[in-house]
């Protein structure tokens, strides 16, 4: 069984904490950290799971802390899959996750982090952002007419706009971690072979078909300005109090591993318990049990 200082000695090369320096290409996406057996990552999973759960239940309890984790990846990445394999023994009353498609109209009258403010969770339990605020510096700088629809006044667009939103991203994040939620960003680095092997299976295996969109094909023509905008993005808005883990995603088994360990430690040092008993609720707990225990 893995101890807190193994997950934490795992997860330890995928963190960026200062990114002033990162390149995209210290990280290989098919590193495994040198497990090299499915099997043997699936049983570190399972076990991963388990103390997830435990944890969960803690922080569920004492509802103090709150949990924010952001997913984000190329397309094929397995953001889905690994969020439900490694969430699959949480408490669904204690987790919720929301998927950030396409601004709505009604979203886009707003600034762009409203929507995800109204998407927080609240103290006591975990919320998982599929896709988050970030695409307001990846898609949207990738394709920069996106700009014109978010009737933003012309003069506040200007070359400084991106610099602008993650000075913004930021101090939104600092606010939120200062108020006691506590944000692990995760980017799944997917290689390019890797996604047209997704891809192609997505076509060719029939239970898959319903995963393949034609935009997802038409996105892949622009992958290198998106890994120039991932790699900007990681390098102006990692933090030590809100820090991203590009996690190697070409082995899903792997990925899932990683983030679970990622979570472990993040829960584990929250010094999370059950809430103690005060005097009072002590007495009005033994008077309980007395009625029950006189009931005829």
């Amino acid at each position: 069984m893995k101890t807190l200082k193994q997950h934490s000695k795992a997860v330890r090369p995928y963190c960026i904490t200062e990114g002033d320096d990162f390149h995209l290409k210290e990280i290989h996406p098919d590193d495994t950290g040198g497990i090299h057996s499915k099997d043997k990552a699936a049983e570190l999973l399972a076990e991963g799971v388990k103390k997830l759960a435990a944890h969960q239940e803690k922080l569920y309890a004492q509802d103090s802390w709150a949990l924010l984790l952001i997913f984000q990846a190329m397309d094929a990445a397995g953001k889905d899959s690994t969020i439900k394999h490694v969430m699959s023994g949480v408490n669904p009353q204690g987790c919720e996750v929301t998927s950030f498609k396409a601004p709505s109209t009604h979203e886009l009258n707003h600034d762009f982090l409203w929507r995800a403010t109204v998407a927080l969770p609240e103290r006591g339990r975990i919320g998982i952002f599929n896709r988050s605020y970030y695409e307001e510096a990846l898609v949207v700088r990738v394709h920069q007419t996106m700009l014109a629809k978010q009737k933003i006044p012309a003069s506040l667009v200007t070359k400084h706009i991106w610099k602008e939103r993650f000075e913004d991203i930021n101090a939104y994040e600092k606010h939120l971690t200062r108020s006691g939620t506590v944000i692990r960003k995760f980017f799944l680095h997917v290689s390019k072979e890797e996604q047209k092997k997704r891809f192609l299976a997505r076509l060719d295996e029939n239970r898959k078909n319903w995963k393949f969109s034609a935009a997802d094909m038409q996105e892949r023509e622009y992958w290198y300005q998106y890994q120039s905008a991932y790699e900007k993005m990681i390098r102006h808005t990692a933090t030590e109090y809100a820090p991203w883990y590009v996690i190697p995603a070409d082995n899903k088994w792997y990925t899932r591993f990683i983030v679970a360990s990622v979570i472990i430690e993040t829960l584990a040092s929250l010094d999370l318990h059950f809430p103690k008993v005060d005097t009072e609720m002590q007495k009005e707990l033994a008077t309980a049990r007395a009625t029950l225990l006189g009931e005829k």
